[in-house]
């Protein structure tokens, strides 16, 4: 804790703790984009599916 509390008044460490919010958000932000990107891609499957047992009873 202490090593910790030491990094935190260092430059470097105030450097690294930069970069680690900012990987934090920018996992956050693709979290929420594969999500959305999921739930298309789901959509579209589902209709591609629905219109393929539709084609295939029509026959």
């Amino acid at each position: 804790m202490k090593k910790f509390k030491n990094a935190l008044k260092n430059q470097k460490g105030q450097g690294v703790m930069e970069y680690v919010i900012l990987a934090s958000l920018i996992g956050i932000f693709c979290l929420g984009a594969v999500k959305q990107f999921g739930e298309v891609i789901n959509k579209r499957i589902t209709y591609m599916r629905s219109e393929i047992v539709d084609n295939i009873k029509a026959r």
